[in-house]
């Protein structure tokens, strides 16, 4: 039997989502660890895609192969022994042939700055203190990020990849100035490991004019091939949206509603 898992996650403390050898605090590995409590044996989880270390998700869904049909409640044994920074919003049980990773049609991702000192946000924004940044060049960056199809330039490792093309269906930048905070949302139908956080990098790059318009527009074309890039802090990024054709995830109790207050 198989079942999806749609949860969420604090990623502050955690090295990102995939289990890595030597590396034991991911969210895979103490997903794992809290099944292998539950059933008394191995259980492998099989995640919808990875996160960096720091970055958090508050849509992710995993799924489980089962012998049988648990005896007891499995969402409430999973969040009563899972860490506090790991939530089980939904158990769903699904056809065997379904996988949470290669079904999915699309993923959002949404990223959080911050300019003004604020204790409540640290965690969940990146601060950039004194950012002077001009709003409608960084929307006219977004609306050259949506229109590309290669994102080579924009991949940590983008030889790991059998092609580096991307189909991005939204690309949008929402600014709220008096708040002193900013949202950048993309979706497409996969990304390419460190692709958004990089994405941020330009944006921030073009905003605040340590780079311009053409130069970014040739990095992302591939005529430019001498640059440095380094990605954006991981805190801010959030794993926010994952669709299925066949399945909608419930996001009425997303902490990531709270953050969109004022950029939307």
């Amino acid at each position: 039997m198989r079942y999806f898992l749609h949860i969420g996650y604090d990623g502050s403390n955690y090295s990102g989502w995939q289990k890595q050898k030597r590396i034991q605090k991911t969210i895979q590995e103490v997903i794992e660890q809290t099944l292998f409590k539950l059933f008394k044996k191995e259980v492998t989880v099989y995640g919808c895609g990875r996160t960096d270390a720091g970055v958090h998700a508050s849509q992710y869904a995993l799924h489980i192969n089962l012998d049988e049909a648990p005896v007891f409640d499995l969402k409430f044994r999973l969040n009563k022994n899972l860490p506090d920074a790991i939530a089980v919003f939904e158990i769903i049980e699904v056809n065997e042939g379904q996988h949470c990773r290669y079904d999915a049609v699309a993923r959002t991702y949404d990223y959080f700055i911050h300019w003004k000192k604020d204790p409540v946000l640290i965690r969940h924004s990146s601060f950039y203190e004194h950012l002077v940044l001009d709003f409608d060049l960084m929307r006219k960056t977004a609306a050259l990020i949506l229109k590309a199809k290669d994102f080579r330039p924009l991949c940590k490792q983008p030889d790991l990849y059998d092609n580096t093309l991307c189909q991005i269906s939204k690309c949008e930048l929402f600014v709220n100035e008096e708040q002193g905070r900013l949202r950048f949302t993309i979706t497409s139908n996969r990304f390419l490991r460190g692709m958004v956080r990089y994405c941020v990098f330009f944006l921030l790059e073009v905003g605040s004019g340590k780079m311009t318009l053409d130069e970014f527009e040739q990095i992302l074309n591939q005529e430019n091939r001498v640059f440095k890039k380094r990605p954006a802090h991981p805190n801010g990024l959030f794993l926010s949206r994952v669709e299925y054709p066949y399945l909608e995830l419930n996001d009425s109790h997303h902490f990531i509603k709270m953050l969109k207050i004022g950029l939307e």
